[in-house]
């Protein structure tokens, strides 16, 4: 039996959002901006002959159009992205993925280098 095994990809995007649903009070609900980091995993048998369980290079083709409609975008005028918390925008991401990349575990996401969420789906 071939072992299992998990590979990631990462793209990183700059995107602005505000959060409509916090306090007025709070600095979230303000226009403000991140570097958000994307964590994509996937897990699968490791093929005997290829030696990989996915090649990286289809996990980045399928990362590509999301990242063109994330890019420099204002998140809430996305559809499905209304409330852009990192939470939402890891659950779209995933459902975004996962019809096409049927391996796709979770995803991860960093709003900041020392926060972010991780989805399982």
């Amino acid at each position: 039996m071939a072992p299992v095994m998990e590979l990631f990809k990462e793209f990183t995007f700059d995107s602005a959002h505000s959060l409509p649903f916090v306090p007025e009070t709070h600095k979230c609900r303000r226009v403000h901006g991140h570097t958000y980091r994307i964590r994509v995993v996937v897990e699968g048998p490791l093929d005997p002959v290829l030696g990989w369980v996915k090649d990286f290079a289809d996990v980045k083709k399928l990362t590509g159009p999301i990242k063109e409609q994330l890019d420099h975008h204002y998140l809430n005028d996305i559809e499905g992205l209304e409330n852009p918390t990192a939470e939402n925008l890891a659950i779209w991401i995933y459902n975004k993925m996962k019809p096409e990349l049927p391996e796709l575990k979770e995803i991860w996401i960093w709003e900041t280098p020392e926060s972010g969420c991780i989805y399982r789906g």
